[in-house]
């Protein structure tokens, strides 16, 4: 690579941090013709891709072998990629500034249905061919993890293998079987045939697939001895003795999440309808006070940061949240380190949590309702109540908040225009809770509630997986009455885009086909569809018209029962006879208590640990 061009490259873009790496404890190693080389993929820009907790973890972690190096590689925003494009440059790694065609492995986490086609594109800016079977054998294994692996059908013909689950350990052993094979001249097939047999990993091109005439899938089966029919998820059950790294990059120019992140606990202990998450991740798995204050300890040593944020999937839910707030805040106040606890819930915040929470700096407070009626949060499993949302926003506002965050959804199934009205109501009784307060706790401070919706997308591996999307017309039209229905100027009404989440649903319950829709999306021009910025759904649309697919098939059907999903293939450890059961909860309007109330059996215990067996 002519360094000089690329260093003409950096002159003439909007952020050449992004480019340069050499960040404060970035790991460069010495490129011996032993090594085994990842170039680790985000398929996003630096900023975000550098908050990805993680990536952090993986890329620490095959980096602390002594026969592997791994280095980070993220989408070059569109001014650096014109640029290269026109000097003729190859997608870089950030350590080294090599091709990441000449690394061994190129692995992508797939965290967003909408980041597909940055994958496309930067595999055809590093020059590797998109589709696998035209892979050669010196060329690159390209491989996937991350929550979206577990419903990848639609990138199979542009993957060699995907990771279905925690990757701590099973990235490991994908280099263990790689050293003995790379030197045995074996072939591409070979390799893939043995990593199939570890626990995890799927192999798409060893399973075929055949269609009804009404484009519902016939037969998905394995097409060779000894491959599994359905692929067993990874999940690490010891969370203490699981590698943490401990000494964080730390970039030169501002990112996403630019502190420290504590990952708490894997997993969800609520069963909240909506949230692939919470089934994905099962069962609970927690970290203790005392390994974590081990890592906050080495991690501010080792960085400079001056925050540290709480991580998980509902922080408020950690048995030992007291005991751990606590002991942080006496290794950060005098250090001036602020604590933030973000994915708190409604039903749990106190005042003593709000305390803590603002001991050096007064961080936002979000809550996420998630429906406007007490009906249809029932239906969802959300579990709160009105009169819970009310008495947090007095504790907030007492306690000097004056600005609060909801989240909710639109779309969601049986949403009446009663559900969606309800969304601004309750806005308002938060803004009417600040006025019940004396005079003298208000201190003559103005409120202001912010109501950001975004439209459902009913994910696979969750009760609703069966469920249509709402169609963009219907979106659009429950968006419009909910900001008609909002008069207070105290209120602040926001909405995610309606076609992006139409695109989102069709990936994320897409089959094979949809391959040859995301390449030639990529030779439209589509990329970073995650931002407004360059999300163009007239390209998408010619997309599908040149392929002859149907998006709506896959976005505005009710999936029978028992048809065969395209994701079948993942086994979670949920059964789908209990998300079927949560579904037909749902309509009853029946909620379902969490895992440390009752367990209601839904296969996450085979894995042993976690609440299942407290």
């Amino acid at each position: 690579m002519d360094s000089m061009k690329f260093e003409q490259c950096l002159k003439k873009v909007q952020k050449p941090a992004r480019y340069i790496g050499n960040e404060f404890n970035s790991i460069h190693k010495e490129w011996t013709p032993e090594l085994m080389s990842v170039a680790f993929c985000f398929p996003d820009v630096y900023e975000v891709g550098m908050s990805h907790l993680g990536m952090k973890i993986l890329y620490h972690m095959l980096n602390a072998r002594e026969d592997t190096v791994c280095e980070r590689v993220f989408a070059p925003w569109d001014d650096m990629e014109q640029e290269m494009r026109r000097e003729g440059i190859p997608l870089l790694s950030l350590e080294s500034r090599k091709p990441i065609r000449e690394f061994d492995m190129i692995a992508f986490t797939l965290q967003y249905e909408m980041s597909y086609s940055n994958l496309v594109n930067m595999l055809d800016l590093a020059g590797v061919p998109l589709r696998a079977a035209e892979r050669k054998r010196d060329e690159p294994f390209v491989y996937c993890g991350g929550p979206c692996a577990y419903h990848a059908e639609p990138l199979s013909d542009l993957v060699d293998f995907f990771v279905l689950g925690e990757g701590e350990e099973v990235n490991s052993e994908i280099m263990d079987v790689f050293k003995l094979w790379r030197d045995s001249g074996e072939s591409r097939e070979a390799y893939l045939e043995q990593i199939a047999k570890i626990q995890g990993i799927y192999v798409p091109s060893f399973y075929d697939v055949t269609y009804h005439e009404d484009g519902t899938i016939a037969s998905f089966a394995p097409n060779r001895p000894g491959i599994p029919q359905r692929v067993k998820k990874r999940i690490i059950k010891d969370m203490d003795h699981t590698f943490i790294p401990e000494k964080l990059i730390v970039p030169f120019m501002e990112i996403v999440h630019d502190r420290i992140m504590l990952e708490l606990f894997r997993g969800c202990i609520r069963g909240c309808r909506f949230c692939q998450a919470g089934y994905i991740y099962r069962p609970v798995r927690e970290r203790s006070p005392e390994r974590l204050f081990e890592v906050a300890e080495q991690c501010i040593q080792s960085t400079g940061y001056e925050e540290i944020s709480l991580s998980s999937l509902s922080t408020s839910d950690y048995t030992r949240l007291f005991e751990l707030t606590d002991g942080l805040l006496a290794m950060t106040v005098d250090k001036k380190i602020n604590l933030s606890l973000p994915s708190l819930r409604v039903d749990n915040f106190s005042m003593e949590l709000m305390e803590k929470v603002q001991k050096v700096k007064k961080s936002g407070l979000t809550f996420a309702p998630e429906a406007g009626t007490q009906r249809l949060r029932d239906v969802i499993n959300k579990n709160v109540l009105e009169e819970d949302l009310i008495r947090t926003a007095k504790i907030a506002f007492s306690g000097g908040y004056n600005r609060i965050k909801l989240y909710f959804m639109l779309g969601l199934p049986t949403e009446t225009e009663e559900d969606v009205l309800g969304i601004g109501k309750l806005a308002q009784k938060v803004i009417d809770a600040f006025y019940e307060l004396p005079q003298e706790v208000r201190k003559g401070r103005s409120v202001s509630v912010t109501v950001s919706t975004a439209f459902f997308v009913p994910k696979p591996f969750t009760p609703f997986q069966w469920e249509p999307q709402n169609r963009i017309s219907e979106m659009e039209e429950k968006a419009r009455k909910l900001k008609d229905s909002i008069t207070n100027k105290k209120i602040v009404y926001n909405w995610h885009s309606s076609d992006v989440s139409f695109l989102e649903e069709v990936f994320a319950k897409g089959d094979r086909r949809l391959g040859e829709v995301l390449i030639q999306a990529q030779k439209l021009g589509c990329k970073f569809d995650g931002w407004s910025d360059f999300f163009d759904y007239a390209k998408w649309q010619q997309a599908f018209a040149d392929c002859g697919i149907d998006p709506t098939f896959y976005a505005h059907r009710r999936i029978g029962q028992d048809e065969i999903l395209p994701w079948d293939y993942a086994d979670i450890g949920v059964s789908k006879e209990f998300l079927k059961q949560e579904l037909q909860r749902a309509y009853a309007g029946i909620t379902t208590p969490s895992c440390r109330e009752k367990c209601m059996g839904c296969g996450a215990a085979q894995f042993g640990g976690g609440v299942c067996f407290e």
